[in-house]
């Protein structure tokens, strides 16, 4: 008698409120899911392959489940993470044939490519077990160990660990990978995708290795410098041993983590204080576009667009050079700066929620 199983599991897209380009230097981030998913409909099939099926692209790929993948093609996610799922005891046993499909628009800054990642390891785990407990935290190690560091990625900790654990998250993303829920229920978000492409590996490898110049150089010449404890008098203290072109960054990353650490306080209040949660997500956005300048006309315009509409906040969302951006409004003002957005030349804008 033939026996034929069915697995079905689903992964959100995410929003990165603060901390953008943080997480490959160590520093904390706060991200939360959004409630547009990419779904994984596998049913098992006879003949010991994963056949994926992905209408959406109108494209399919067909691989046997004994396939070691010794020789990694880079940006080859799925393969990774059956190397990566082995090694915590993770062995297929039988095909599946696998639809994906979804609805969080590709390359807009909302880790399209993480979620489908994600959503791959939970379902690898969830069809065929493996030696751990599993857990959303598992998940997430998992893929991020696929995406990241089974391909030399400059990306961090960040995609994986909010899309699998969902809601909001403050996660530190040092070697402690401490992780902190925030319960707050933050509403009036809005995204605006500008339809503009962006080079993410490109960009974020040399923003990436910019910073970590900057603060070599610095650790350099003072062995005791902790940038997870500096402030912005170390701009000026250290200004004359970092070259003039790494000096943006140095002092990008010290004023960036400090709104991530004022932005925790107040996503933490007991009544949310939404004036002052966008006035730090204007501030973080200035540093993003002024010294990173991470940001192209249209995005420039459309965050404008938002703010004159009455948004109390808005912000570039994702590596930058394209993408999408996020916008924190009331209720009552939500069509008008959607309206405004797509005035401005938006490809498409809506309010989303937080997912859980």
């Amino acid at each position: 008698m033939k026996i034929i199983s069915e697995v079905s599991v689903e992964a959100p897209g995410r929003i990165c409120l603060f901390g953008d380009h943080q997480d490959y230097l160590g520093l904390p981030i706060i991200a939360c899911a959004i409630n547009r998913f990419v779904k994984f409909s596998a049913i098992s099939n006879e003949l010991e392959i994963f056949n994926l099926i992905m209408p959406d692209i109108n494209s399919s790929r067909s691989f046997s489940i004994y396939e070691s993948f010794e020789n990694l093609i880079p940006g080859d996610h799925f393969a990774s993470a059956i190397r990566v799922a082995k090694r915590y005891g993770c062995i297929p046993n039988k095909g599946y044939s696998i639809t994906i499909t979804g609805k969080i628009p590709i390359n807009a800054g909302l880790s399209s490519s993480s979620a489908i990642v994600v959503a791959w390891v939970s379902f690898l785990l969830k069809a065929f077990g493996c030696s751990f407990v599993i857990t959303d935290e598992l998940i997430a190690e998992i893929a991020y160990r696929s995406e990241v560091i089974e391909h030399s990625a400059p990306g961090g900790k960040m995609d994986q660990y909010s899309i699998a654990l969902g809601g909001i998250i403050y996660l530190q993303t040092n070697h402690t990978n401490s992780i902190t829920k925030i319960d707050s229920f933050l509403n009036g978000l809005i995204v605006g995708e500008s339809g503009l492409s962006k080079n993410t590996l490109g960009l974020l490898g040399d923003l990436k290795e910019k910073a970590l110049a900057s603060i070599r150089t610095v650790q350099e010449f003072d062995s005791d410098f902790k940038l997870h404890s500096a402030v912005l008098e170390d701009v000026d203290k250290y200004s004359h041993v970092i070259s003039e072109e790494l000096k943006p960054f140095f002092y990008a990353s010290i004023k960036n983590h400090m709104i991530t650490q004022e932005a925790f306080y107040a996503l933490n209040e007991e009544i949310l204080n939404y004036d002052r949660i966008g006035a730090l997500m204007n501030q973080h956005h200035s540093v993003l576009k002024n010294i990173l300048k991470i940001t192209t006309p249209k995005i420039d315009n459309m965050i404008d667009a938002a703010l004159e509409a009455g948004a109390y906040g808005a912000k570039i969302v994702g590596s930058g050079g394209g993408g999408s951006i996020c916008a924190i409004t009331s209720n009552e003002n939500k069509q008008r700066v959607i309206h405004s957005i797509l005035k401005a030349g938006a490809k498409d804008a809506y309010p989303v929620l937080v997912a859980s």
